[in-house]
C-alpha cells in the first residue's frame, strides 16, 4: 500500500499574522474589552463622545493584546508542557521570542500612546499599571510561587471597568472600584473551575495552582464560599444607588445560578460540571454587566415614564 501523503492534504501552517494575533488571546482580551466598555458607558449619564470611546477601546485593547504576548512569552516553556496552551506560537517555536517582545512592546508603546494624546494621562497610567500587575507581578512573581496566585493577581484583572471609567471622566470613582470589587470576586470560581479539570496539565507544568497544592475538594469547597461571597458583592451596586431595580433581579438570578453549580460542584464533582461551571462563569460576568448597562439606560425612561 502506498502510504505517501500528498502535501496538499498537509494542514497548512497559521500565516505569520495569524500567530501574531493568536500571542494576543483574543477571546480572554474580548472579555476586558467589553467590561471596559461597560465603565465607559456608565460612566456618564447619556451616550459618551463616540471620539473618546473609540480611543480608550482600541488603546486598552492593545495594551492588554501586549499583556497577553508578554505572557505568552514568558510562560513559553510552561505553554509546552500543558495541553490547553501547547498550541500557542511561542510554545511551538513559530514565533522567535525576540519577535515576540518586539511585538508586545510595539502595542503597548502605540495603545500608552493612543491613551495619553487622545484620552487622558490618568487612563493611560492605570492601563500601564494593569499591565505591568498582569504581565510582571502575575505572571513572573505570583503564578509559579504561590496558590494564591490568581487571587492577589485578580486585582490586575479586576481593572477594566476603572480604566473605562477613567477614560470618560478623568477619574476613578467608587462606582469604577464597586465594579472592579465584582471582578475581583468572580475570578477565583471562575479560574479555579478551569483548574480542576486541568489540574494534570498544572501539574505537569510545575505551577501551584490550588488544586494541585491543597487537592480538588479544598478547592471545590472554596469555588462555592467564593460564589457566596460574590453573590453579595454583586448587590453593591444596588445598595449603592448606582444601579435600580433591573440589574438587582439580574443579579440576585445569575447570583443564585453561579452558587447552584457552585455548590453542585462542591458536593458531585465531576470534570463536565466543573467544565460547565466554567463557562457559566464567563456568562455570568457577561449577562451581569450587560444588565447594569441596560438598567443604566431604561431605568431613568421607567422612571420618568411613571411620574
Amino acid at each position: 500500500m502506498n502510504t505517501t501523503v500528498s502535501s496538499t492534504t498537509l494542514p497548512s501552517p497559521p500565516s505569520r499574522w495569524a500567530q501574531y494575533y493568536a500571542l494576543t488571546k483574543p477571546r480572554v482580551v474580548q472579555l476586558i474589552v467589553f467590561c471596559a466598555v461597560i465603565g465607559m458607558l456608565l460612566a456618564v449619564p447619556g451616550w459618551p463622545d463616540w471620539r473618546v470611546l473609540l480611543a480608550a477601546t482600541v488603546g486598552i485593547w492593545l495594551v492588554a493584546g501586549a499583556a497577553a504576548a508578554f505572557n505568552c512569552l514568558v510562560e513559553g516553556e510552561i505553554d509546552r508542557r500543558m495541553k490547553r496552551t501547547a498550541w500557542r506560537p511561542t510554545a511551538k517555536g513559530e514565533l522567535a521570542d525576540r519577535h515576540t517582545l518586539a511585538f508586545s512592546a510595539l502595542l503597548c508603546a502605540v495603545g500608552c500612546a493612543i491613551l495619553w494624546f487622545w484620552v487622558n494621562p490618568l487612563t493611560m497610567g492605570l492601563t500601564l499599571a494593569t499591565f505591568v500587575g498582569y504581565a510582571v507581578v502575575y505572571t513572573v512573581i505570583l503564578k509559579p510561587m504561590t496558590p494564591q496566585n490568581i487571587v492577589i493577581g485578580g486585582a490586575s484583572g479586576a481593572m477594566p471597568p476603572v480604566l473605562g471609567w477613567a477614560a470618560m471622566r478623568g477619574e476613578a470613582g467608587p462606582e469604577a472600584w464597586l465594579l472592579c470589587l465584582i471582578i475581583f470576586l468572580w475570578t477565583p470560581p471562575h479560574f479555579w473551575a478551569l483548574a480542576l479539570y486541568r489540574a494534570e496539565d498544572y501539574a505537569r507544568a510545575g505551577l501551584p495552582m490550588l488544586p494541585v497544592t491543597h487537592g480538588a475538594a479544598f478547592t471545590r469547597l472554596h469555588v462555592f464560599l467564593y460564589t457566596v461571597v460574590l453573590f453579595a458583592g454583586t448587590l453593591l451596586p444596588f445598595v449603592y444607588g448606582m444601579s435600580g431595580w433591573i440589574y438587582l433581579a439580574a443579579a440576585v438570578a445569575l447570583g443564585i445560578g453561579f452558587m447552584v453549580y457552585g455548590f453542585k460542584l462542591w458536593r458531585d464533582y465531576s470534570d463536565t460540571l466543573a467544565r460547565r461551571t466554567f463557562r457559566f462563569s464567563i456568562l455570568h460576568l457577561s449577562l451581569l454587566f450587560a444588565a447594569l448597562l441596560v438598567d443604566h439606560y431604561l431605568s431613568p425612561w421607567l422612571a420618568a415614564a411613571s411620574t
